[in-house]
């Protein structure tokens, strides 16, 4: 490695919630520069359970592909065994089990993934499967018996559910000990977690010096803001951005995000952005040199060619420009095919079958705000009628547009 401890704590630390204990980290980052290199070995879990990854799910993935450009091993663990079993975390209620089968069919879909963020190269891919399948009922009992069902009742969850009188079965006490013994089956130097699995990744560092190991060091990612800056990146709740999504998607909604998201983003999501880089550029915004648009179209062009490549972020920037801006050719949007029926559709009921408004409502509410373009020109008449074979960009508002062609069903 060529840089010093201190930029690559600094690195490390980008973003970060918690280290635990920072002190620790750097003794190791010195031995491993002086072994001349010798990489430390890093560690994130991950539970099949959710295969389709979001933004707010490479937020561990991004600090991964830091690690490994510093010279690191990053280990991408897949928990098929505790998938099995079912992360607690943050659940108010014993969560279902995956079956065997749905759990290796979930994991299947990880690699092409997850190897858009890290170096197929320079990761190793684990499944803890491979050590838990051979443990024997003495074996888990042994693990079990390492801690009290006092020491579990700390964690916030359950002690949530205990003190209402929900119930907690067995099985999941068992899960921080699984997940803590991972980290000794790997001998793992470094362990990364949301900030929602501190309570775990701490078991690990208490079974690795059980086990005469050094106790690994706790690195804590925060839960990252979807587009509406409030709740956690969910695709329960429709505010996140898929890594599959096409590259104007990714443009389209990054682009809607505030701009006080938008400083976050770039500190959990960016590669491009530096620290300092980021603090010259908030300053240029705050002194009028600099309109937070083009730096939320840079974040936004970054992270669409990391997914899709620099062709098709040129493309969907190009797209976007053209649209919201007016500058450019509208033909570089993609197409996509709306059905309607022969007679054809009012624009009310054409927005909202294309997807630009939630209800036919919203859409008239939009049209009588002179909100709603086709190709560019507002939209007059709220009775105009739309055919099978029209083709043209659909745009309501500034940020919200559509290129279709339509097609009879």
């Amino acid at each position: 490695m060529s840089t010093s401890v201190q930029e690559a704590l600094d690195l490390i630390a980008r973003g970060a919630d918690e280290i635990i204990k920072i002190e620790e980290l750097e003794a190791r980052l010195t031995a491993s520069m002086k072994a001349g290199g010798r990489p430390l070995r890093i560690k994130a879990g991950f539970d099949p359970t959710a295969p389709d990854l979001h933004l707010g799910h490479t937020v561990l993935l991004n600090k991964m592909r830091q690690f490994q450009d510093l010279g690191h091993q990053v280990i991408f663990l897949i928990g098929d065994f505790t998938g099995m079993i079912g992360d607690p975390s943050g659940k108010n209620a014993t969560r279902k089990a995956l079956t065997r089968e749905d759990v290796l069919a979930n994991a299947e879909t990880y690699a092409e993934q997850v190897f858009k963020v890290l170096d197929k190269d320079r990761t190793e891919v684990r499944f803890n499967s491979e050590w838990f399948g051979k443990m024997g009922a003495a074996d888990m009992i042994r693990l079990a018996a390492q801690h009290t069902v006092a020491r579990m009742l700390e964690r916030d969850d359950f002690a949530k559910r205990y003190a209402g009188q929900q119930p907690i079965a067995i099985h999941e006490f068992l899960y921080p000990l699984v997940q803590g013994y991972d980290s000794v089956a790997l001998q793992c130097d470094v362990e990364l977690g949301g900030t929602d699995q501190k309570f775990n990744l701490l078991m690990g560092r208490g079974l690795q010096e059980h086990h005469g190991q050094p106790a690994q060091i706790v690195l804590t990612m925060p839960l990252l803001e979807g587009l509406d800056g409030v709740n956690k990146m969910s695709k329960s709740l429709g505010n996140y951005i898929g890594v599959n999504e096409p590259a104007i998607d990714i443009v389209t909604k990054a682009m809607k995000i505030d701009d006080a998201l938008m400083w976050r983003w770039i500190d959990l999501l960016s590669f491009e952005i530096s620290i300092a880089e980021a603090a010259r550029l908030k300053q240029e915004i705050e002194a009028g040199q600099l309109n937070p648009r083009d730096l939320k179209l840079r974040l936004a062009r970054e992270l669409a060619a990391r997914f899709h490549g620099a062709d098709a972020a040129e493309l969907a920037v190009a797209g976007w420009n053209a649209a919201v801006r007016g500058e450019g050719d509208l033909s570089s949007l993609p197409l996509t095919d709306v059905a309607v029926p022969a007679e054809g559709l009012r624009i009310a009921a054409l927005l909202t079958a294309a997807g630009l408004t939630p209800s036919n409502s919203e859409a008239n509410r939009k049209l009588k705000e002179r909100a709603v373009k086709v190709d560019g020109h507002v939209v007059e008449d709220a009775q105009r009628v739309f055919a099978p074979g029209f083709e043209g960009v659909l745009t309501v508002g500034r940020r919200t547009f559509a290129r279709v062609r339509l097609v009879s069903n």
